[in-house]
């Protein structure tokens, strides 16, 4: 691998734009050799020397171990008249470079150091805390019989279990200027005293709790519970702030040897020896001298192992280091195996229907309007999960951050591959009992309907149920258990703080109402008994019908409930539009599905009045508010400032693409025939194209909050420290 694309690959990519123009360099280089060749070819042309004094920038350190500000030597180089512009056009451009990598590293370093002081303190509670929960559980064995001479030895082996760790953590973690001898006689009372939790880790029930009732639960308990949480907690702090300080120290190295190797390419390309020289510049800077961000990794791993591992040191290495996921050739083997058996299933379905003329009879009619909608719902999952998958490979390749929008834990993402293998294996099942449903269809010579026939659907969705909640390590656990309680703080939306991938899943289950009112069909099916009748009765039933209606605007109210709790927590007024989005939405829903079983031109007509203002609003806010695009003072015209994709014409096509699918939604109201396609034909395709559009949607969707990230340099998830701390008048303390 060159070490350009090593040097891409290795960058965080919110920080991009902070390291080494490695690229830009190369180009004024370029130019540099070209113009080299061109004076080489015509040396019989009257050649002019002259001396081109050229001083390297001085800068500036001022460092807390003392050392002085250094200005480095002037150096003078030897250049051609022809040559001379272009190559100090270079070392300008690297003098900015280097001054720009020293600027944003010691900015960083800064704020670590800062970081590292706050989280000191949170560590020094924590073991306060620890100390005081174990004196209060020995209080409590004395209460309970136990002798005050046990009492005594017990309570002190606890005091001097637990000043160790404080004197430790001292030494390691604590930068105040504080003897370990009035650290240790601080009591921990003491250290609690004007200290609160901030639990970020709280369940739906305490949610809840605190909604409906005026309890406070910041207040210190001391019990073991809260205890557990607060190292819960604690720990995820520590791990977040390491890897970032792991990053940092990337950062250094990166640009370190960026520079030299656009130093070493320079003496290749000009036959002058200058690397040294200005290396030496480069190691003097800040980048290269400060060892502060070393310090801080090997305090916070003793720190970390010594109070979250019981001085593990292996399993602490383990939880702070990210884990490296490691290709496997066996994802590409079944990935093929599967895709040759689909088309075979495919093929073989096709021919069946075809050589039985089932469109064309009875049966096919019926299959249309009962079996077909059953498994219609694994086509749209199906669907969803192949836009998926492409969003993850476009998202890869343009290198947006989508496992930490997501706050999906490092090592644990799924990738392209492994997205597209389980939607592979996931079509194969579904398609080969399609097929063995209508094998065992048409081979029925009497009138009496076999149970194996009716149960293959539902054998199908149960096995998938199964397959999602399965307790055991199978088939991506942390993934799905991702998606499950991501899928949970969408059902308690009102309860939650909400975060990208709660919203970002909302949106996706809104492009997935008919597969949400298939699974009503199930429930008629197979609950109502419809299933052994087999007669198109479904809304007959009242409770059915009701369903039907429900369902169609759950996913919807999700995201309602969500926009209300982002306007309570954010106070942003665009949370309520976003909401009075979702709001049309569900209004058009309820009057097109009214329309769609009582029909009359009254109801038409308000169903084409709602549906229109819904997708005038949803259309307005998907280019607009979530792609940031027709920003009319631009520098793109009609787009944004800043763009990933390099073809602008991506951009336009896809507001167009988005426009058009958005409309075919007016299918459902107008009811338009076009036959020969059968009417669930047409609702399955105007519900396909909807996924299509949701899976443009989500590419261009992240892209925009990818590009609001870099702006702030928001690579690192955020994490609350579970301790806050205040004064005596209730004020936060300032850090």
């Amino acid at each position: 691998m060159t070490f350009k694309k090593d040097f891409k690959q290795q960058m965080v990519p919110e920080w991009e734009r902070e390291y080494m123009d490695y690229e830009g360099l190369k180009r004024i280089l370029k130019e540099i050799k070209s113009k080299n060749q061109v004076k080489d070819n015509n040396r019989h042309l009257q050649q002019h020397r002259f001396s081109l004094e050229r001083a390297f920038s001085g800068l500036n350190f001022q460092r807390d171990d003392g050392i002085e500000e250094q200005v480095i030597d002037v150096k003078k180089l030897e250049l051609d008249e022809e040559r001379g512009e272009d190559e100090a056009r270079f070392f300008e451009k690297l003098d900015e470079e280097l001054n720009k990598v020293n600027a944003f590293y010691k900015d960083q370093e800064e704020a670590t150091k800062h970081e590292a002081t706050l989280l000191s303190k949170q560590v020094e509670t924590l073991v306060a805390l620890r100390v005081k929960v174990k004196s209060l559980d020995s209080t409590g064995l004395q209460q309970n019989g136990l002798s005050s001479e046990d009492n005594m030895d017990q309570t002190q082996q606890q005091q001097e279990s637990e000043v160790d760790p404080v004197q430790q953590n001292n030494e390691s973690t604590h930068y105040e200027e504080e003897t370990n001898s009035n650290y240790k006689r601080r009591d921990p009372m003491e250290i609690l005293e004007n200290v609160k939790i901030d639990n970020a880790l709280q369940s739906p029930m305490s949610a809840i709790k605190n909604v409906f009732t005026d309890s406070n639960d910041n207040e210190l308990s001391f019990n073991k519970e809260e205890l557990k949480k607060v190292e819960k907690q604690l720990r995820l702090v520590f791990v977040e702030f390491y890897q970032k300080l792991l990053h940092l120290k990337d950062y250094s190295f990166m640009n370190l040897s960026a520079f030299s190797k656009i130093m070493k390419k320079y003496e290749k390309c000009v036959s002058r020896g200058a690397s040294a020289a200005y290396m030496r510049v480069v190691d003097n800077s800040y980048l290269g001298t400060s060892d502060e961000v070393n310090f801080l990794l090997e305090k916070v791993e003793s720190t970390f192992i010594r109070n979250f591992t019981h001085s593990n040191h292996k399993k602490g290495r383990k939880l702070l280091r990210p884990k490296m996921k490691r290709e496997r050739h066996s994802i590409t083997f079944f990935t093929g195996f599967f895709c040759g058996c689909l088309v075979a299933l495919l093929v073989a379905t096709i021919l069946r229907i075809v050589s039985q003329h089932l469109m064309n009879k009875k049966v096919g009619t019926f299959y249309m309007e009962n079996i077909f909608p059953l498994y219609s719902l694994f086509g749209y999952i199906t669907l969803h999960m192949l836009m998926y998958a492409a969003n993850t490979y476009f998202w890869r390749r343009y290198r947006i951050n989508y496992p930490f929008l997501f706050g999906i834990r490092p090592g644990t993402e799924l990738n392209h591959r492994e997205v597209f293998l389980l939607t592979t294996g996931h079509a194969v099942v579904a398609v080969l009992c399609f097929l063995i449903n209508l094998e065992l269809e048409m081979n029925q010579k009497d009138k009496s309907y076999k149970t194996a026939t009716e149960l293959v659907p539902l054998s199908l969705i149960v096995l998938v149920i199964l397959i999602t909640f399965c307790p055991f390590n199978i088939i991506h656990r942390s993934s799905r258990f991702f998606f499950i309680r991501s899928l949970f703080h969408c059902i308690c939306a009102p309860f939650f703080p909400v975060t990208l991938s709660d919203f970002f899943l909302a949106d996706q289950l809104t492009s997935q109402f008919q597969a949400f009112r298939s699974f009503v069909l199930y429930i008629c099916y197979y609950g109502l008994g419809e299933h052994s009748r087999r007669q198109k009765k479904c809304r007959s039933h009242g409770i059915y019908n009701v369903q039907y209606f429900m369902v169609g605007i759950i996913p919807y109210w999700f995201r309602l409930a969500q926009c209300m709790r982002q306007l309570y927590d954010e106070r942003n007024i665009d949370h309520a539009i976003n909401g009075s989005k979702y709001l049309s939405t569900i209004v058009a829903m309820v009057i097109r599905t009214t329309f769609e079983t009582k029909k009359g031109m009254t109801w038409k007509l308000l169903a084409l009045l709602t549906s229109a203002v819904a997708i005038l609003l949803n259309t307005y806010w998907d280019i607009v508010k979530d792609w940031s695009l027709l920003q009319r003072h631009s520098k793109n015209p009609y787009l944004r400032d800043k763009l990933i994709v390099s073809h602008k014409s991506v951009y336009y096509i896809a507001m167009v693409v988005n426009v058009v699918l958005r409309l075919s939604w007016m299918q459902l109201v107008l009811e338009l025939d076009w036959r020969p396609l059968h009417k669930v034909a047409i609702n399955t395709f105007i519900s396909c194209l909807e996924i299509i559009r949701r899976g443009i949607w989500n590419f261009f969707r992240l892209e925009n909050e990818h590009l609001n990230n870099v702006g702030n340099y928001r690579a690192f998830k955020s994490v609350p420290h579970p301790f806050s701390f205040y004064d005596d008048d209730g004020n936060d303390k300032d850090d």
